[in-house]
C-alpha cells in the first residue's frame, strides 16, 4: 500500500498553485478539500484549510519545489 505525506495546508489558491508546480515536475499530488466536499454533499463545515498530499516516494524529489514555494509565499 502506498503511503501519502501531507506537505501543505492552506487556502485553495495556494494549494492549487503548489499542486501545479508539482505536476510540472511529474509529481501527482492529491488535494483534500473538506469544505468543498461537504458543500457538494449538502452539509456545512467551518474552516478554509485545504490539504495537499504526495506519495512518500516522491517527497525527496519534491523537496526543492516545496521549499521554493514556501519562500515565495513568505514575501
Amino acid at each position: 500500500m502506498e503511503k501519502y505525506h501531507k506537505i501543505f495546508t492552506g487556502s485553495a489558491i495556494l494549494v492549487n498553485r503548489l499542486a501545479f508546480l508539482l505536476r510540472e515536475a511529474n509529481v501527482s499530488p492529491i488535494i483534500k478539500d473538506e469544505k468543498e466536499s461537504a458543500r457538494l454533499a449538502g452539509f456545512g463545515t467551518t474552516g478554509d484549510a485545504v490539504e495537499l498530499f504526495i506519495l512518500q516516494t516522491d517527497f525527496e524529489d519534491s523537496k526543492k519545489i516545496i521549499e521554493n514555494f514556501l519562500k515565495e509565499i513568505e514575501k
